[in-house]
């Protein structure tokens, strides 16, 4: 009995302990998210700008630019994927990969070959695993991006689409991210960057109510402003993909280890019951055995006085 006890407390010191590590990592989540949070509202007046500036330029001129022209017949499409450097972060990685699988299969089943890449180490390491190919990989700053990041990422793949699809190139560029709702509810995204679609790209800059838009005038011409403006464009979009991946991890970690601490503390709780139960079987155990043993004593003295 003494035995089983000591394995009890052994086991509420070590879970006491895994509590401590785990409260902690909820701390730092719960902070780290909030920058994230102020860094993803500080990046849209910025987007959202430069994205009414692509828009202008693309609908008030003719110029035909391979940036936001649709190819007549798209072969490869490049998907850049966004997980994150570290796990402990609940479904947050396995959702974001599972939705690349899916935009992998609708565009191999348009008769489009898929050109991955990937940002994490979650990622980069799922896809070595089941050992397929990986265009790019790009690590070590998921957890607080920055926008050189962003341009670091963004340079092979505004080098890709440019390029022609037969020396290596591609028709079409797809991210797959997750997009920070709220603190409780991330929700795995996908959205196609290049070419432009430019019915969507007006509606996400279109003016509030009352609000003035300005007038552009383009200077040395239409198609060099697309070329300055368009891979701004896309570093912004990877940008903003990037710091809301971050704020959703951060969310999701924060959950997860709010769920182990609870977890922990109920397990602490069952422990200490099970320990106090041994403990009074224990003591209930001395005593019957030194009753018995004063009985006996008794029954023996008894028996030498006759």
């Amino acid at each position: 009995m003494g035995a089983q006890l000591r394995v009890y407390k052994r086991r509420i010191r070590s879970v006491s302990a895994t509590k401590k590590i785990t409260k902690a990592m909820e701390m730092i989540a719960a902070s780290r998210v909030v920058k994230a949070q102020r860094k993803v509202a500080a990046s849209t007046p910025y987007a959202t700008e430069l994205t009414r500036a692509v828009t202008a330029v693309a609908t008030g001129s003719n110029t035909k630019h391979p940036l936001t022209t649709e190819a007549e017949n798209p072969t490869r499409a490049a998907v850049l994927l966004l997980t994150s450097d570290r796990g402990l972060a609940g479904a947050f990685n396995s959702n974001a990969i599972k939705a690349a699988e899916r935009l992998t299969a609708r565009l191999e089943g348009e008769g489009k070959e898929v050109v991955s890449y990937i940002v994490g180490r979650r990622g980069v390491a799922h896809y070595n695993f089941r050992e397929r190919k990986i265009a790019e990989s790009f690590t070590g700053f998921t957890d607080e991006p920055t926008y050189a990041d962003a341009k670091k990422v963004a340079a092979p793949l505004i080098e890709a689409i440019e390029t022609e699809t037969a020396e290596g190139g591609v028709d079409e560029l797809h991210i797959v991210y997750t997009e920070f709702v709220s603190m409780m509810t991330q929700t795995a995204t996908e959205a196609r960057l290049l070419p432009l679609s430019l019915e969507e790209v007006a509606e996400e800059a279109k003016p509030e109510k009352g609000e003035i838009l300005p007038l552009f005038d383009f200077e040395p011409s239409a198609e060099d402003v697309l070329d300055a403006l368009l891979p701004r464009y896309v570093e912004s979009r990877i940008y903003n993909a990037l710091l809301q991946s971050a704020a959703s991890k951060h969310a999701a970690t924060r959950r997860a280890m709010k769920s182990a601490t609870d977890n922990a503390g109920e397990l602490i709780e069952t422990l200490t019951r099970l320990a106090n139960q041994a403990r009074q079987a224990e003591i209930t155990q001395e005593i019957s055995e030194i009753v018995g043993g004063a009985s006996a004593l008794a029954d023996a003295t008894a028996g030498s006085d006759r």
